[in-house]
């Protein structure tokens, strides 16, 4: 790349970051960091615990954009030194196109945001799967599903805890439950929400023929207290049972996980991946919460499928993507209309691609959120 070019796309990015820094509202956010980190060098605000983090939480949050853009400004700056120098030296010209490519992709993530301005879509995530329809290959599924869901959150940095899985009868699972914690979790996760479909050379088929399955995700923000939600412990029936695992010194020889059934709703929820019965029991209380919650806010509003979306049968016509392995290679996304021919990647994470399409899509079908 020449001087002028590298030149026109520093141009380029620098105004790009003055939009991410005016999305951001940067100078309101340094504002605000100053007074919180006031606040929470009283000792007083800890008498408050719950106040206390989620001060603690909105400060972190802050503080690392105010970083963030701090870096991107440095690494313009970097960028256009070395630009100004690379007639004399060339290897500067390369150092500032890698320099630009790691600032255009800081801005990629930052844009990506901008699709994303829902009420709770900053929250942590508590995320189902179910199989559906397709027997033990659907179950096959649910559990390459399971994984897929894992790897990503990996690949982002994000917690991803397993709080209760379901095994199938021969191969697989039936559900399971996990908690994805990371900044943007639910937005992000939002956009997989639905049913999924696997066509491929069923490995449980002794003919070898091709196999049509299905498999469901559906995804709440995390409450992180009740809010408004009060939750009478007459409306609970509490069960308890061995939880299950793969052997070894940590099996549970005691009922240590635990269901709990809201009557009055008939929501479900289950964890048996804590140490503890009462340890399982907090977090199956706070995934309950997390769906009451959810419930609350459909019902005020009058949409009931707002946030969880339709409950349709997990089968044929209701797909949201297509995972084609037999005859051909192929992950389309139904709605947004993205392929990506490498079924492997997609297995193994690489959703970021179909994530944004799908934000990209939303926002084009429904401008007005």
């Amino acid at each position: 790349m020449t001087r002028a070019e590298l030149a026109e796309r520093a141009r380029a990015l620098a105004e790009r970051l003055e939009r991410a820094r005016a999305f951001l509202h940067i100078d309101d956010r340094r504002t605000e960091l100053a007074e919180l980190e006031a606040a929470l060098a009283d000792p007083g605000v800890w008498s408050d615990p719950a106040k206390g983090r989620e001060l603690s939480r909105r400060y972190g949050t802050l503080k690392d954009d105010v970083e963030l853009i701090a870096r991107l400004d440095a690494m313009l700056a970097d960028s256009n030194v070395a630009i100004e120098m690379a007639d004399d030296d060339p290897d500067l010209a390369a150092e500032a196109e890698d320099v630009l490519t790691s600032l255009a992709a800081h801005l990629d993530a930052i844009e990506i945001r901008s699709l994303l301005a829902g009420e709770f879509d900053e929250s942590d995530a508590v995320l189902e799967i179910h199989s559906g329809a397709g027997g033990t290959d659907a179950q096959d599924w649910a559990q390459m599903m399971l994984r897929m869901y894992e790897r990503w959150a990996q690949g982002r940095g994000f917690e991803f805890e397993v709080d209760e899985v379901t095994e199938g009868q021969e191969a697989g699972i039936l559900s399971a439950t996990a908690i994805v914690r990371g900044r943007y979790a639910y937005g992000l996760l939002v956009a997989e929400r639905g049913v999924h479909r696997l066509v491929r050379i069923s490995p449980f088929d002794a003919q070898h023929r091709r196999q049509t399955s299905f498999a469901s995700l559906d995804v709440t923000p995390l409450a992180e207290d009740a809010g408004e939600v009060v939750i009478d412990e007459k409306d609970l029936r509490i069960d308890t049972y061995r939880s299950s695992g793969a052997g070894g010194q940590h099996v549970n020889v005691t009922d240590s996980a635990v269901r709990i059934t809201h009557l009055p709703t008939g929501i479900v929820v289950s964890c048996q991946n804590e140490r503890s019965q009462l340890q399982n029991r907090a977090k199956a209380m706070q995934i309950l919460v997390s769906k009451l919650e959810q419930r609350r806010r459909e019902e005020q509003r009058a949409q009931l499928d707002a946030l969880s979306g339709p409950r349709v049968d997990v089968g044929w016509a209701n797909q949201v993507r297509s995972y084609v392995l037999a005859p051909y290679q192929l992950v389309k996304d139904h709605r947004s209309g993205y392929e990506d021919r490498n079924v492997q990647a997609v297995l193994d994470g690489r959703l970021d691609p179909f994530i944004e399409a799908f934000l990209a899509w939303r926002r084009e079908k429904h401008p007005d959120g």
